[in-house]
């Protein structure tokens, strides 16, 4: 298998562990809250990436230290968007509405006209989803999908720049306990101890967290931006798919038409 082979396995296995880790998130809400199932899920991913890599943060210049907290910031922040617009309205829905970040990050690589044509589309699906008149979907739901798009876009050219200057996942660790400590606030909760709740916080930790954010660091070593990209615009179609097996969420000919044009719209924006 080829190096870039081996990069587009790692980004279809980032994407399905991702969004299958959402899922089964979204299924400790009731109990911890999405903040507190954020929270459980950075502190617990940040341990066992830290144990996993043991960053060393001597010998870094401080410039590269800033950059890594930036990047948990960043990831913190995103988590915490999402999971509140997962707990407002489907996660095919909030996916495919936060993939806006990933899209505006491609677009603006280019200059090309027909780029014009997957912003057209992408809005067309994200405004077919929203249902601006028909006022079906949670307002707050989906103001913090559009927060956490923006929050991707950063996340994306965090990461690849964290990724060149750490070994390996050390750059990542650093960045998940920040991204940890940023939840802190928003997640304390009584139930964050109870061994059932910290045994499926670790699931969700591993299936949304090590694992994914893992292999994207390492595919993206591998893969040209613009591979990437194509590939990560499996994002929302997956998500609703996950929604479907994990959640029982059906969407309608109406959102899966929303999902198929905003996919085909990242797709062709960062293929050439």
């Amino acid at each position: 298998m080829s190096d870039e082979a081996r990069g587009v396995a790692l980004v279809v296995a980032a994407v399905s562990s991702l969004q299958f880790g959402a899922g089964y998130a979204v299924t400790l809400f009731d109990e911890l809250g999405p903040a507190g199932a954020a929270f459980l899920r950075l502190a617990i991913a940040a341990v066992l990436l830290v144990a996993l890599w043991r960053p060393r943060v001597r010998g870094h210049p401080a410039a590269d230290l800033r950059l890594a907290a930036a990047f948990g910031v960043t990831l913190g922040a995103m988590n915490l968007c999402i999971y509140e617009a997962m707990d407002r309205i489907p996660l095919g829905i909030a996916v495919t509405i936060e993939f806006w970040g990933p899209l505006a990050v491609a677009v603006a690589a280019s200059r090309r006209p027909l780029d014009l044509l997957w912003v057209a589309l992408a809005a067309g699906g994200i405004l077919l989803l929203a249902d601006p008149g028909g006022g079906s979907l949670d307002a707050a739901g989906i103001a913090f999908a559009v927060a956490a798009g923006g929050l991707w876009a950063a996340y994306i050219v965090l990461s690849a720049r964290t990724g060149r200057l750490f070994p390996g996942g050390s750059g990542l660790a650093i960045a998940m306990v920040f991204g940890a400590l940023v939840t802190l606030p928003f997640g304390i909760g009584a139930d964050l101890l109870a061994p059932e709740m910290l045994a499926a916080a670790a699931v969700v930790a591993l299936l949304s967290s090590v694992i994914p954010y893992s292999l994207e660091l390492e595919a993206l070593r591998r893969l040209p931006a613009r591979v990437f990209g194509v590939l990560m615009s499996l994002e929302p179609a997956v998500a609703a798919l996950a929604g479907l097996l994990v959640l029982d969420q059906a969407l309608g000919g109406r959102e899966w038409l929303a999902i198929a044009l905003v996919v085909v719209a990242g797709a062709g924006a960062t293929a050439r």
